[in-house]
């Protein structure tokens, strides 16, 4: 691989012989590098392979920012708790926990502390994602000193969360809980029910939800692949239909996207599974 460009002492943008751009760390690996010039294999200690269309340079030079020490605990807690490989090339969800990590610790070390208000929507909405948090805390806490308060999991959390949307905007999943919260609070509202999140049926309704946003942010809403299931759907669940109708206005004004018709008919079903799960009846 050929050095475009050396970021710091611990960083470079450089490029393989397939022509792709792939960030390098290791210690001392740009005090070495050269624009123009192979970089020694024995330095490297990370490659990372940006996807999705994310622009090599901004990352690398977010990288940059992030001290070895800290990026180096974070890879190894994901590999370590399974939630990535130990040898993943992926950079997002690495540098997005690096940098909140580093700002956490900075936090820390000037006596600022950070109260989570989203941190009892995270436990209920995003439970395995925060479970999973709770053990990468525990995980990257035993390669730094000091380590991280506890409350640090919700923020955690909710970048593991954001890993698995395109724009890595974590402001998309801040709108994405409100949203669901408020869509949960219709159907608690029209049905007269006490929704629990621990029901199973609430469970697919939030996981089917999250999907639902993931096909939004990537404009692959479905459309036309179950027209007749949607038609039975929106025949024997009239009631569910339009309560549906009513969570694909708020969509629509939260986010500016408007739902097919099939999107509105499975958030049907979820609904009537939902209410048949509380009082033992579908509308």
């Amino acid at each position: 691989m050929k050095a475009l460009r050396v970021l710091n002492n611990n960083v470079v943008l450089a490029r393989e012989e397939n022509g792709q751009e792939v960030i390098l760390t290791g210690r001392a690996i740009g005090f070495s590098s050269r624009p123009g010039k192979r970089v020694d294999p024995a330095l490297i200690e990370r490659v990372f392979v940006p996807a999705d269309g994310r622009d090599p340079d901004h990352l690398a030079e977010a990288l940059a920012l992030i001290s070895q020490d800290v990026l180096q605990a974070v890879v190894s807690a994901l590999g370590e708790t399974g939630i990535e490989k130990p040898d993943s090339t992926r950079p997002t969800l690495a540098i997005a926990l690096a940098d909140h990590v580093a700002g956490a610790l900075d936090r820390a070390a000037r006596g600022i502390t950070v109260d989570y208000p989203l941190r009892a929507e995270v436990q209920t909405l995003y439970a395995t994602e925060y479970a999973q948090a709770r053990v990468l805390l525990q995980a990257i806490n035993k390669h730094i000193r000091p380590g991280l308060e506890a409350s640090e999991a919700t923020a955690l959390a909710l970048h593991l969360v954001n890993a698995g949307f395109v724009s890595g905007d974590l402001s998309f999943t801040y709108t994405m809980t409100g949203v669901i919260q408020q869509m949960l609070a219709v159907v608690r509202e029209r049905y007269g029910l006490d929704v629990s999140h621990d029901s199973m049926s609430a469970a697919r309704f939030i996981t089917h939800v999250r999907y639902l946003f993931v096909r939004i942010q990537q404009h692959r809403q479905l459309k036309g692949q179950e027209v007749a299931l949607g038609e039975g759907i929106r025949r024997h669940y009239p009631v569910a239909t339009h309560t549906a109708q009513q969570l694909a206005t708020v969509v629509e004004l939260r986010l500016g996207e408007r739902l097919t018709e099939d999107e509105v008919s499975y958030l049907a079903l979820h609904i009537a599974r939902m209410t048949m799960d509380a009082d033992g009846t579908a509308a």
